[in-house]
Protein backbone atom coordinates (compact mmCIF):
# COMPACT_ATOMS: atom_id res chain seq x y z
CA UNK A 1 0.00 0.00 0.00
CA UNK A 2 1.38 3.45 -0.82
CA UNK A 3 1.33 6.17 1.58
CA UNK A 4 -1.43 8.23 -0.05
CA UNK A 5 -3.73 5.37 0.17
CA UNK A 6 -2.63 4.95 4.09
CA UNK A 7 -2.89 8.63 4.60
CA UNK A 8 -6.75 8.16 3.44
CA UNK A 9 -7.54 5.32 5.07
CA UNK A 10 -6.63 7.12 8.29
CA UNK A 11 -8.39 10.09 7.27
CA UNK A 12 -11.52 8.37 6.37
CA UNK A 13 -11.06 5.91 10.04
CA UNK A 14 -10.69 9.56 11.62
CA UNK A 15 -14.17 11.13 10.23
CA UNK A 16 -15.58 8.02 11.50
CA UNK A 17 -14.44 7.38 15.11
CA UNK A 18 -15.40 11.43 15.19
CA UNK A 19 -19.00 10.77 13.68
CA UNK A 20 -19.29 7.81 16.46
CA UNK A 21 -18.43 10.25 19.18
CA UNK A 22 -21.16 12.95 17.89
CA UNK A 23 -23.51 10.46 18.35
CA UNK A 24 -22.59 9.67 21.73
CA UNK A 25 -22.65 13.11 22.96
CA UNK A 26 -26.09 13.27 21.55
CA UNK A 27 -27.80 10.64 22.76
CA UNK A 28 -25.90 11.08 25.83
CA UNK A 29 -27.38 15.13 25.92
CA UNK A 30 -30.74 13.69 24.64
CA UNK A 31 -31.03 11.14 27.93
CA UNK A 32 -30.05 14.16 30.35
CA UNK A 33 -32.39 16.49 28.81
CA UNK A 34 -34.93 13.57 29.29
CA UNK A 35 -33.81 13.39 33.19
CA UNK A 36 -34.15 16.99 33.65
CA UNK A 37 -37.81 17.08 32.11
CA UNK A 38 -38.68 14.04 34.36
CA UNK A 39 -37.77 15.84 36.84
CA UNK A 40 -39.12 19.39 36.60
CA UNK A 41 -42.86 16.96 35.72
CA UNK A 42 -42.03 15.05 38.89
CA UNK A 43 -41.93 18.61 40.67
CA UNK A 44 -45.00 20.17 38.90
CA UNK A 45 -46.74 17.33 40.18
CA UNK A 46 -46.11 16.97 43.60
CA UNK A 47 -46.76 21.07 43.99
CA UNK A 48 -50.26 20.33 41.99
CA UNK A 49 -51.27 16.96 44.24
CA UNK A 50 -49.37 17.32 46.76
CA UNK A 51 -50.10 17.82 50.22
CA UNK A 52 -51.92 20.72 51.93
CA UNK A 53 -55.18 19.89 48.86
CA UNK A 54 -58.53 19.11 50.02
CA UNK A 55 -59.88 16.83 48.27
CA UNK A 56 -63.70 15.99 47.48
CA UNK A 57 -64.55 13.38 50.15
CA UNK A 58 -61.86 14.12 52.50
CA UNK A 59 -62.87 15.00 55.99
CA UNK A 60 -60.30 15.77 57.27
CA UNK A 61 -57.31 18.96 57.26
CA UNK A 62 -54.40 19.70 59.09
CA UNK A 63 -55.36 23.40 60.45
CA UNK A 64 -51.45 24.34 62.40
CA UNK A 65 -49.08 22.41 63.95
CA UNK A 66 -46.41 23.42 66.28
CA UNK A 67 -43.55 21.49 67.53
CA UNK A 68 -43.09 21.35 71.54
CA UNK A 69 -40.03 19.38 72.10
CA UNK A 70 -37.59 17.48 69.45
CA UNK A 71 -40.12 14.44 68.61
CA UNK A 72 -43.85 16.06 70.30
CA UNK A 73 -45.53 18.33 68.66
CA UNK A 74 -49.33 19.87 68.65
CA UNK A 75 -51.71 19.52 66.31
CA UNK A 76 -55.32 21.27 65.49
CA UNK A 77 -57.37 19.46 62.97
CA UNK A 78 -60.62 19.94 61.46
CA UNK A 79 -62.96 16.83 61.19
CA UNK A 80 -66.46 17.28 60.02
CA UNK A 81 -66.96 21.09 61.83
CA UNK A 82 -65.14 19.87 64.51
CA UNK A 83 -61.22 20.98 65.39
CA UNK A 84 -59.50 18.38 67.81
CA UNK A 85 -56.41 19.57 69.68
CA UNK A 86 -53.79 16.53 69.50
CA UNK A 87 -50.61 15.81 71.19
CA UNK A 88 -48.30 14.00 69.11
CA UNK A 89 -45.68 11.81 70.02
CA UNK A 90 -43.45 9.34 68.50
CA UNK A 91 -45.66 6.76 70.55
CA UNK A 92 -49.12 7.99 70.69
CA UNK A 93 -51.40 10.45 69.51
CA UNK A 94 -53.03 11.88 72.68
CA UNK A 95 -56.36 14.35 72.46
CA UNK A 96 -56.00 17.56 74.09
CA UNK A 97 -58.85 19.41 73.24
CA UNK A 98 -61.94 19.49 71.39
CA UNK A 99 -63.81 22.64 70.00
CA UNK A 100 -66.00 23.83 67.33
CA UNK A 101 -64.62 25.23 64.29
CA UNK A 102 -64.88 29.02 63.72
CA UNK A 103 -66.92 30.31 60.81
CA UNK A 104 -64.91 29.79 57.41
CA UNK A 105 -64.25 33.56 57.23
CA UNK A 106 -62.63 33.54 60.60
CA UNK A 107 -60.10 30.52 58.89
CA UNK A 108 -59.44 33.15 56.38
CA UNK A 109 -58.61 36.16 58.98
CA UNK A 110 -54.89 35.20 58.49
CA UNK A 111 -52.57 38.36 57.52
CA UNK A 112 -52.34 38.81 53.66
CA UNK A 113 -49.75 39.92 51.57
CA UNK A 114 -46.48 38.47 50.88
CA UNK A 115 -43.58 38.98 53.52
CA UNK A 116 -42.12 41.99 52.35
CA UNK A 117 -45.55 43.72 52.28
CA UNK A 118 -46.05 42.50 56.41
CA UNK A 119 -42.32 43.27 56.88
CA UNK A 120 -42.43 47.00 55.55
CA UNK A 121 -45.73 47.13 57.66
CA UNK A 122 -44.23 46.16 60.64
CA UNK A 123 -40.70 48.29 60.06
CA UNK A 124 -43.02 51.59 59.07
CA UNK A 125 -45.15 51.27 62.54
CA UNK A 126 -42.09 50.46 64.12
CA UNK A 127 -40.26 53.69 62.62
CA UNK A 128 -43.55 56.08 63.77
CA UNK A 129 -42.86 54.96 67.19
CA UNK A 130 -39.54 55.66 67.35
CA UNK A 131 -40.13 59.57 65.70
CA UNK A 132 -43.14 59.85 68.21
CA UNK A 133 -40.95 59.03 71.14
CA UNK A 134 -38.13 61.12 70.16
CA UNK A 135 -40.45 64.15 69.74
CA UNK A 136 -41.91 63.48 72.86
CA UNK A 137 -38.40 63.11 74.44
CA UNK A 138 -37.51 67.12 72.38
CA UNK A 139 -40.28 68.82 72.02
CA UNK A 140 -38.29 71.77 71.22
CA UNK A 141 -37.34 69.84 67.71
CA UNK A 142 -39.65 70.35 64.91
Amino acid sequence: MSAAATTAAGLENAGADSLLGLAALGKTALALALVIGLIFLCSWLLRRLGPGRQWPGQHLRVIGSSLVGPRERVVIVEVQGTWLVLGVTGQQISKLHELPAPPAEANDARPTGGFAERFAGALSGQLKQQLSGHKAANPERP
